[in-house]
């Protein structure tokens, strides 16, 4: 897919300060970077470094709002890697429990 880089998002994704301002944004998204310091036990200037590489990985984009730098979550590249890395692997599993399911019911398991 165009645009997608799975290697910068997999580098985002493994700090877990970017993921908990993921959640953040997921909450409420729209925010600003005084909103998504409040409660945090780091710096302004950390959490504007790790906003940065969450846009480079494509997964917060900012808009210009007057004064202020709003952030917004961009889900399309965690659920690129939900369905090129993890999706594929359920769908073996749950064939794997299908035909075991049905074998059980051939044999009289009904």
């Amino acid at each position: 897919m165009f645009g997608m880089n799975d290697d910068a998002v997999f580098r985002a994704l493994a700090d877990a300060s970017r993921r908990q301002l993921l959640d953040r944004l997921y909450e409420q998204n729209g925010q600003t970077l005084g909103e998504l310091c409040q409660g945090l036990e780091i710096t302004r200037q950390a959490v504007a470094k790790h906003l940065a590489i969450l846009e480079e990985a494509n997964l917060v984009s900012a808009q210009r709002q007057g004064r202020e730098k709003l952030h917004f979550i961009n889900p399309v590249p965690i659920n690129h890697i939900a369905e090129r890395w993890i999706n594929k692997f359920e769908r073996r599993q749950l064939s794997a429990l299908s035909a075991l399911k049905k074998a059980l019911e051939g044999d009289g398991g009904q």
